[in-house]
């Protein structure tokens, strides 16, 4: 059986378990059990290695103790040893300044999970399917990173948060222009389920950088993520452990509640590739960790400017911004304006709607920059839909494939069908305004989503209303 049918078929299990309610419980459930069982298989590679290794998970609490028998503990005998005594020891556990960083990782994800299930007896049968999918195979391991994108696109309210999770293709295109070099600094400070940092991990392998166990332990070091929201860091945790980063470097805290003043160059990163949040507001209190000029709500703005005080002078960016930064005003301009005087915005990949749906139909860009010397010149790069494609589907993904249009045309840029450059005075001519139109298309009426009318009428309020105040300080 296929992992993604048993994991349907775990999921079918849980929704007869009077105690699981809904999606979000359901998939908080299986992460635990999943964790714990990948930690297990990963223990007992760490085992085979180090004659002096000692185990993380005590015994009588690994996965192999209590689970991998098919006719082991089952019923309330079960549910017993979960909620008493699995659950218990690991939220317990001591730790100190000597105790093994990957200890610390197993504390943190069980303080953050409950055992949902109420029925020891479905619970026997969610834990031999589970079995059914073996961690130690390549196979099994890979598929599991899509097999989680999957699972969470069946939490429909993603979306209403401001988070979408990135398809693969983008974030290994991504990855593969800003190019990381084996020993820079690499951050994703919105992580998520941890595909940008899983990108880089393949990005290192497929261009053949990780030769020994020297340059594997250098990879172990040099990449973080920081993710706000307990289950996608926990997913994130498991995935980088799937992709054999043995204690993944993933804060779990939300990026923008440290003051952006307090940075220091030991802080910064060489290379930062992410998705951040967009059209989520944050809590009050957060716009005050950033200059007046940048004071925001929006979160996606409130991400971009965070970006610009973590990159070192050097360093490289890729990020996924929706429309509304490109033309927005107010902050916005404030922040394009050190952008372009800062940074070298190089190039900006207009992506076609759908490529996030079913999360938001609103138009999403990829912007590259370098800090260190201002932008002379921006190149545009229109992402063409597919042949016969009106839009992405779930049936019709968009294909990493699709991205070697761009690729071909990185390093020896010339104006096409798909490409055109802007200088940088004409963009500030329009007081930084980066929406600029394929001047191919220019002779054809713009047609917009509801998602994106209504973000450009909320765009004209704010301006709308920053407008009054300043008459009211005048009056």
């Amino acid at each position: 059986m296929s992992v993604s049918a048993i994991i349907k078929t775990v999921q079918d299990t849980m929704r007869k378990d009077a105690g699981v309610d809904g999606d979000a419980q359901r998939i908080s459930q299986l992460v635990w059990m999943v964790f714990l069982k990948v930690f297990d298989a990963k223990e007992e590679e760490w085992e085979l290695i180090r004659d002096d290794y000692t185990p993380i998970v005590a015994d009588g609490l690994r996965w192999r103790d209590w689970a991998v028998n098919d006719e082991g503990m089952t019923g309330d005998d079960l549910l017993d040893f979960i909620n008493n005594t699995l659950f218990k020891q690991l939220k317990e556990m001591e730790l100190d300044e000597y105790s093994d960083p990957k200890a610390f990782i197993v504390k943190a994800v069980f303080e953050d999970s409950y055992n949902y299930m109420k029925s020891g007896t479905l619970m026997r049968q969610v834990v031999n399917k589970l079995n059914e999918v073996d961690f130690t195979t390549q196979q099994d391991r890979h598929m599991f990173n899509d097999i989680y994108e999957n699972i969470l696109k069946d939490l429909q309210n993603a979306g209403n948060a401001g988070e979408f999770y990135t398809p693969r293709p983008v974030t290994q295109f991504v990855v593969d222009m800003v190019n990381p070099k084996l020993g820079e600094k690499v951050l994703d400070f919105a992580c998520g389920t941890g595909g940008y940092l899983t990108s880089i991990i393949e990005h290192f392998k497929n261009t053949k950088q990780i030769k020994n166990i020297e340059a594997n332990q250098v990879l172990q070091e040099t990449i973080m993520g920081i993710e706000k929201k307990p289950l996608p860091h926990m997913l994130a945790m498991t995935n980088l452990i799937l992709h054999d980063i043995d204690a993944p470097k993933i804060k779990h805290d939300n990026s923008l509640s440290k003051n952006v003043r307090e940075y220091r160059p030991i802080d910064q990163v060489d290379v930062i590739v992410t998705n951040p949040p967009f059209g989520g507001i944050e809590e009050d209190g957060i716009e005050m960790n950033f200059p007046e000029k940048f004071r925001t709500k929006e979160t996606a703005d409130l991400f971009m400017v965070l970006l610009m005080y973590l990159l070192k002078d050097g360093g490289r960016a890729g990020i996924v911004l929706p429309d509304g930064f490109l033309f927005g005003e107010g902050v916005k301009t404030a922040i394009k304006e050190k952008l372009l005087e800062e940074f070298n915005l190089h190039t900006i990949v207009r992506l076609p709607n759908g490529v996030f749906a079913p999360y938001t139909g609103i138009n999403t860009n990829l912007l590259f920059f370098e800090k260190g010397k201002p932008t002379e010149e921006l190149w545009y790069f229109e992402h063409p839909l597919p042949e016969g494609y009106k839009n992405y589907t779930k049936t019709k993904p968009m294909r990493l494939e699709e991205f070697e249009l761009e690729k071909q045309w990185w390093n020896d840029r010339v104006e096409n069908e798909y490409a055109w450059k802007v200088s940088v005075d004409d963009i500030k001519q329009r007081n930084y305004n980066l929406d600029w139109k394929n001047p191919l298309k220019d002779n054809v009426t713009e047609a917009f989503t509801s998602d994106e009318l209504v973000e450009r009428l909320l765009e004209a309020n704010n301006k709308t209303k920053e407008l009054l105040l300043k008459l009211r300080s005048y009056v």
